[in-house]
């Protein structure tokens, strides 16, 4: 009798421990399958080439990996917020997601223009390097992690031009008062040069620089600035893009949200970035080519250099907005600027006997 009740007992408790084991499978895969509807606002206009477009192709991409259980909504400058509103619409949680440019956030983060743009900085190929085998992804996130935000690189549009002008640049006397867009460092260049600098997000450059509001802009590039059709409202078009060499978009996104999804999930969102931030430079190479002998052969657009006195002022003045980024009283910006600065220090030497060196050698146009 004694040896049938332990039969009965161990029969019952091995019956208990596979229906809790087949609860926890069945709970695991209900987790597996659960759907993430987020919503990504961005700076841009909705479906604006390039930038605009490349972040549904993420959107589109992160789905396909995840089989559906990452569904990311897109939407433009203004439709949910307006376009320079975008960090703290994720910082809030109003959106899980948002895509822009660093440098629009200087008024909250100053340190955070180090991982867009700094005049004669990083080129794309520096920025990525710095980024990912340099410690600038960490640096940036822990200088993110303080508005409940991660960031993921985002695309590069690689080496601007300097802008839009209705009137000719001959001299440093031309810069005086003149009204320019121009947002981040490179508007506080501007500036000391004795210009004014307006901030304006892309969708209200044309009818600012039409109407008079402003009379110069810089934007990207001959691919952006023709889809925006700048050439219709300016004359000279200068290079070179001594404000914006390397600009690093940025995804970002909400860190309760990101802390919340399962390790694989996160993953995706982080490779995906990486092939996006590939696919936007590559996009912009390749389109700028076509773009600017449009706008030379077929809208008879002059390109001008930027005289070479208004370039060294320039950069002299460079020298000192960067610096007064950094504040004493943040360990972190200040370690964020040895970092920038060390890293440019070491790769412009490898640079000068390599990239440059090289296209010093092949010469415009190349091998014929």
């Amino acid at each position: 009798m004694m040896n049938r009740i332990f039969a009965l007992c161990a029969m019952a408790m091995l019956l208990a421990g596979c229906s809790d084991g087949e609860q926890a499978t069945t709970e695991t895969a209900v987790d597996d399958t659960k759907v993430y509807h987020w919503r990504m606002v961005t700076t841009w206009p909705k479906n604006f080439p390039g930038m605009g477009t490349a972040v549904e192709v993420y959107a589109d991409r992160v789905r396909k990996m995840t089989d559906g259980r990452m569904d990311i909504r897109v939407y433009g400058a203004g439709e949910i917020v307006p376009a320079l509103e975008v960090f703290e619409a994720v910082s809030q949680g109003t959106v899980q997601m948002g895509h822009g440019a660093s440098y629009y956030w200087k008024g909250k983060v100053p340190a955070a223009q180090f991982f867009t743009a700094v005049p004669f900085g990083f080129t794309a190929q520096e920025m990525n390097a710095w980024l990912f085998y340099g410690g600038g992804i960490e640096l940036w996130r822990q200088l993110y992690a303080k508005y409940d935000l991660v960031p993921i690189v985002g695309g590069n549009t690689g080496v601007q031009m300097a802008g839009w002008f209705n009137r000719e640049i001959n001299s440093l006397e031309d810069i005086k008062g003149m009204k320019m867009r121009i947002p981040g460092m490179g508007g506080e260049v501007f500036e000391r040069a004795g210009g004014i600098a307006v901030s304006l997000p892309g969708g209200e450059i044309f009818t600012s620089l039409q109407t008079g509001v402003i009379d110069a802009t810089e934007w990207v590039g001959p691919y952006n600035d023709m889809s925006f059709g700048l050439h219709q409202v300016a004359r000279y078009y200068y290079y070179p893009g001594w404000q914006e060499p390397g600009p690093a978009l940025e995804l970002i996104i909400n860190k309760t949200e990101y802390d919340a999804l399962p390790e694989d999930l996160q993953e995706i969102l982080e490779v995906a970035g990486r092939a996006m931030n590939a696919d936007v430079l590559s996009e912009y190479t390749a389109r700028n080519n076509a773009s600017l002998s449009e706008l030379v052969d077929k809208h008879g657009i002059e390109i001008r250099r930027l005289p070479d006195d208004v370039i060294a002022e320039f950069k002299r003045i460079a020298k000192e907005v960067v610096t007064e980024v950094v504040d004493d009283d943040d360990p972190l910006t200040k370690q964020i600027y040895d970092s920038y600065s060390q890293f440019l220090e070491n790769v412009s030497s490898y640079h000068e006997i390599s990239e440059r060196a090289y296209i010093n050698t092949r010469g415009s146009g190349g091998q014929r």
